[in-house]
């Protein structure tokens, strides 16, 4: 047995947290609401959270604001996370917020970052990712097209840290459907994934279930889905339905459209028994 699997067999279980909000254009609003979320999943006993995506920011455009306005790493939105992760003790995966510069520091001309950033329980930011794949895409529903490439650039470094549920993988949203991606997180030993998400009702309703099971049955990981769910705007409906899937491929928890909190334990014993009987990682022929 590998180091990392002896550590993840001796691990306690954890539980976990997938946050959803229908969040709008206005940030001191969906901030506080944000928190009064946190605040359930920390009473329920999650020692994680993930937040959904654009959960502080919703538009586009103003997003792009949002990162030129707000000095880093001093912003409203990255001090909001490191507040309420070190007052309610909890690890907090923050959704995405707009950044208007890259990791190693450059600037951003044209253009943000959609960044996934991770809090530990003393407020400290201990990771980020900047979301690779981008929604270019016609949907049809009420706002039609959608091209984040207008407004964001790609990143492009796969991102998995230690946690206290395991070896995390981050990934955002549009992502999900680039299976190669979810193969490069379990490489680095990925046990979990968070999925902050703001999927169309439309995408959603067609494909959202069944690529959340794909990518946690074919990697043998959770993902820990953080959706938007509701009517964001005139134009913007989202589909929701966060949830946590386990390594066999079973939703443990979900909640439908509207704003709340899904938990459920992550327990290491269970993945290292569902690998050890289907060892698919070792069956790969290349």
């Amino acid at each position: 047995m590998s180091a990392q699997a002896h550590q993840a067999v001796n691990r306690q279980a954890s539980r976990v947290a997938a946050i959803q909000m229908v969040s709008t254009h206005d940030i001191a609003t969906n901030l506080r609401e944000a928190g009064r979320l946190l605040a359930e999943a920390a009473a329920s006993g999650a020692s994680m959270a993930v937040l959904p995506e654009n959960f502080a920011v919703l538009a586009t455009r103003q997003m792009i604001g949002c990162g030129r306005r707000e000095a880093e790493p001093d912003n409203l939105i990255r001090r909001f996370l490191a507040e309420q992760s070190a007052e309610l003790g909890i690890w907090i995966v923050g959704g995405s917020l707009p950044i208007a510069s890259r990791p190693d520091g450059s600037t951003v001309t044209d253009r943000v970052r959609a960044c996934c950033l991770v809090y530990n329980s003393q407020g400290e930011e201990v990771a980020r990712y900047d979301k690779i794949h981008l929604f270019d895409a016609m949907v049809e529903d009420a706002q039609g097209q959608y091209r984040e490439s207008d407004t964001f650039e790609p990143g492009e470094d796969v991102v998995v840290i230690d946690t206290p549920a395991g070896r995390l993988g981050l990934a955002i949203c549009y992502d999900l459907r680039f299976p190669e991606l979810f193969r490069k997180l379990r490489e680095q030993d990925a046990e979990w994934v968070s999925l902050p998400s703001a999927f169309t009702w439309n995408t959603g309703d067609a494909h959202w279930h069944a690529l959340l099971r794909a990518r946690a049955i074919e990697n043998q990981f959770w993902i820990v889905a953080a959706g938007q769910g509701g009517q964001n705007s005139e134009r913007r409906h989202t589909y929701g339905h966060s949830m946590i899937v386990d390594p066999w491929g079973r939703v443990l928890s979900e909640i439908g459209e509207g704003p709340g909190v899904v938990t459920s334990e992550l327990d290491p014993e269970r993945l290292r028994d569902i690998r050890t009987r289907m060892p698919v990682w070792e069956h790969r022929r290349l």
